[in-house]
């Protein structure tokens, strides 16, 4: 009779666990959200000082209109085309063309797998973009979010160099997207004097010699229904055109 009179008592106590459960549950998902909207909340960006915006897409940013997008001021645009050594973006050649159309200045990205041959990602790489003219070139997306872990770093570098290596024989000169993390722990002793697009929500970037920076990942773009990351160009507008036609000679 203790044991039933005592299991009675807990079941009275079960909806204020479950309660408890479901507040704290839902307290871990809002501080998760408060993090990723305000703790990487998009600095001031100086039109006067930065005046070439741009936005980079992958499949996740759905179907877009980039004809409207260029109309209200993107000039670039980076465009996920493959990831490791198999997959490939799967509106890839749709955004290729949509931004043509739009008269937006091209680059295409793929992001680096860790755990997997440099060579073979360089391949991949080069499948999916095939022939198309990239104005901005190619870039190898290349930090630990997303990554496999506990990959050893020579092997990494390893990797990396390999995949550099076959772009480069390919006719291509590589432009690395990363953050202040990966900068320092896989390209500035490395890769100095190459271009770089670096991820940075602080009002100034870090101390590197940047190209392009992104500082949102939550823009709102017409012709775009999702979020949408944010870029600029490093430069006025002389100097993009300049760095345009030194892109063409490469």
């Amino acid at each position: 009779m203790g044991i039933r009179k005592l299991w009675h008592e807990k079941k009275k106590d079960l909806p204020a666990v479950i309660i408890f459960l479901g507040v704290s549950v839902m307290l871990v998902f809002s501080c998760m959200w408060a993090y990723d909207k305000f703790m990487t909340s998009a600095p001031y960006v100086s039109n006067e000082r930065y005046p070439i915006r741009g936005i980079d897409v992958s499949r996740h940013n759905g179907m877009m209109n980039l004809d409207a997008a260029a109309a209200d001021g993107i000039e670039f645009i980076f465009i996920k085309a493959s990831e490791g050594e198999e997959m490939h973006d799967e509106n890839f050649h749709i955004n290729y063309d949509k931004a043509g159309h739009a008269g937006l200045k091209r680059g295409a990205y793929h992001f680096f797998r860790f755990d997997k041959d440099g060579i073979s990602q360089g391949q991949n790489f080069m499948r999916a973009v095939g022939d198309r003219q990239l104005e901005l070139g190619v870039v190898v997306d290349i930090e630990e979010s997303g990554n496999a872990r506990n990959v050893p770093r020579d092997s990494i570098m390893q990797r990396l160099a390999d995949m550099v290596e076959y772009l480069n024989m390919h006719g291509h000169r590589v432009m690395f997207y990363t953050n202040r993390q990966g900068y320092e722990d896989f390209l500035m002793n490395n890769y100095t004097g190459m271009p770089l697009w670096i991820c940075h929500f602080s009002s100034t970037p870090f101390d590197a010699d940047w190209t392009f920076w992104q500082f949102d990942h939550h823009g709102k773009v017409k012709g775009i229904s999702s979020e949408v990351d944010l870029n600029v160009f490093v430069g006025s507008r002389k100097d993009w055109e300049a760095y345009l036609s030194s892109a063409e000679t490469q």
